[in-house]
């Protein structure tokens, strides 16, 4: 379902930015994977191909899910919402091997983007309510 006459609520506004902005990070991590692959000396070639495509994966999944929350696609929503859940995990295993300057803001993001997509504005301009 898709509602056009409202204007976008501040709470999905900010999801699709911080959305955006995950894509741009993972797109990095991504470009800086393919440069690793190719000045690598030794590597399990197969393993490394998987990490970089997973990590191009994940960029152009954030983006898309991004511009259709910000065409109010309802059906962004649920994608968005577990994408950003699993940064929970990675964010308690990065504290869990000393990287808590990483892995608190992490989690933090996660579930404030959460927060962000189910938050009552969002909810009634994707047309749940």
């Amino acid at each position: 379902m898709t509602i056009d006459s409202d204007p976008i609520p501040v709470t999905l506004r900010w999801a699709v930015r911080l959305l955006w902005a995950e894509a741009v990070a993972v797109g990095l991590i991504a470009a800086w994977l393919v440069w690793a692959d190719f000045t690598a000396t030794t590597a399990d070639l197969p393993s490394a191909l998987l990490v970089t495509a997973l990590a191009v994966g994940a960029a152009v999944a954030l983006w898309a899910l991004s511009r259709a929350l910000l065409r109010r696609r309802a059906g962004a929503r649920a994608p968005a919402i577990v994408l950003q859940l699993m940064l929970l995990p990675i964010g308690w295993f990065m504290i869990q091997a000393g990287l808590g300057w990483l892995g608190v803001p992490l989690m933090a993001l996660g579930l404030g983007v959460g927060w962000l997509l189910v938050s009552p504005p969002t909810t009634r301009a994707l047309g749940f309510e």
